[in-house]
Parts: C-alpha cells; structure tokens; sequence
C-alpha cells in the first residue's frame, strides 16, 4: 500500500528503511523521499516506525512456563 503519494513510496519501503535502521520520519524521508513534499503522509510513516520499534508487551513474560 502506498503510504506517500507524492513520490510513490509504499510501505514495504518503509518498513525495510526501518530495518535498515531509521528511526525518525526525517531519516525514513532522507533514505526514500517519502515526507518530503507535501507532508501528509508524515502520521503513518511514525504509526509504521511506532509498529516496528514499540517492544512487544509478549517480549516481558517469562520465557518458561
């Protein structure tokens, strides 16, 4: 799904530009554009970049039962 329509940047683009290591919406537009025009698009690239770098609430229970 395209999450910035001025420059066509989808958010599998994002998300591996996350991996990649970004993380503020500034480095997502400095490696793929998205942000850079109209600005729009800036609220769901920091839902994608909360999504991915938020630890997971399953990441604190203990590992053994």
């Amino acid at each position: 799904m395209y999450v910035c329509m001025c420059f066509a940047v989808c958010d599998r683009e994002i998300r591996s530009c996350i991996a990649r290591g970004a993380r503020t919406v500034e480095e997502v537009g400095d490696a793929t554009d998205a942000g850079t025009g109209c600005g729009s698009c800036h609220e769901h690239i920091d839902t994608l970049l909360t999504a991915t770098l938020a630890p997971s609430a399953l990441a604190e229970l203990p590992v053994t039962a």
